[in-house]
Formats: structure tokens, sequence, C-alpha cells
């Protein structure tokens, strides 16, 4: 079977069409596909517009200034907690505070140091006692004062005794202290 030059032409013009028509459904689904792809690249750059990276930049300095702040504060304490916790060293603090606020120590008695942790730091831990006389207002500038020269320690507790004492017109004060030292772990 011979087929005519019309014929040609209508096979010719019928592949045109299935091509076409192919190609044109192959687009549409693709130009739906392209145009969702377009919208959400829009809404990524408009939020990422709407970051303040000029805000997060001076954020990132303040927070490192904190730190470094932070590691200096930390450095000078444990150079404070380093100090040697020598009975002496406490005594003569004792002593020396005892005179200017013109009080008695009648007694010193101190337990064993133990290990304790301050905020996460290992420190030793050294409980002191004392027993102290005086007038009332002494006994309270000398607890103070005490409690501030005690760079690595902190007076837990006080028991004051107003009654006169064996008639002599002075009152007693019990005290608890802890003096910390930092241990290196």
């Amino acid at each position: 079977m011979k087929l005519g030059k019309r014929s040609w032409l209508a096979v010719a013009i019928g592949f045109f069409l299935i091509a076409s028509i192919s190609l044109w459904i192959a687009y549409s689904q693709h130009a739906g596909e392209r145009k969702q792809l377009q919208e959400d690249l829009a809404s990524v750059y408009s939020r990422l517009n709407s970051i303040q990276f000029e805000h997060l930049a001076d954020r990132q300095g303040e927070l490192e200034q904190q730190l470094e702040e932070t590691m200096a504060q930390s450095e000078a304490a444990r150079e404070t907690l380093s100090q040697p916790m020598n009975s002496i060293i406490i005594s003569d603090i004792l002593f020396s505070t005892a005179e200017a606020n013109s009080v008695n120590i009648t007694e010193i008695s101190s337990s064993v140091a133990g290990s304790v942790a301050l905020e996460g730091v290992p420190c030793l831990e050294l409980p002191l006692s004392a027993k102290i006389e005086g007038e009332v207002s002494n006994l309270v500038a000398f607890i103070t004062q005490l409690n501030n020269d005690l760079a690595s320690g902190i007076v837990k507790s006080v028991n004051l005794d107003i009654s006169q004492p064996e008639g002599n017109g002075k009152s007693a004060a019990s005290i608890q202290m802890v003096i910390y030292k930092y241990e290196e772990s």
C-alpha cells in the first residue's frame, strides 16, 4: 500500500499534534511546579530579609564581652579562694578584728576540713566556731567586720546572749564560720 501526499500530510500533522499536545502537557506541569517554587523562594527571601543581622552581630559582641568579664571575675574568685587556709592567718584576722572592736575572744575551735562544691567549683571547707564577749554594739560590729574581712569565708550563724554573764556587764556571742579554699582538680 502506497500512501499519497495527502495521507503523508495527515500522518505528519497527526504526529505533530501528538508531539505538541505532549509537550504542552509537560510544560503545563512544569509551569505549575515552577510557580510553586518561585512562591517558596519569595517567601524564603522575605524571611531572610526580616532577619536583622546587625542586631545579631551586636548581640554577639555583647555576649563575648560578658563572657570575658565573667571569666575575669571567675579567675579573681579562684585567686581569692586559692589563698592559704592557715589557722595562723585566720587567727590573726580574728584577733585583730576583735581588738579593733573592743571584744574578747574566749574560745576558738575548728572541725576537720571537708570537700564541697560552691556553684560547681571544688573547694575545701573549714568550719570554725568562736565565743566572744563584749558590749552588744561591739559584738555586732565585730561580726560585721569579720564577715567583710574574710574574703574566702562567711559567718554562717550567730547566737547572741544578751544576759550579763558573771555580773561583769558584758554580753556574749557564739559564731559559726566557714572558710573556703579553692581545690584544683
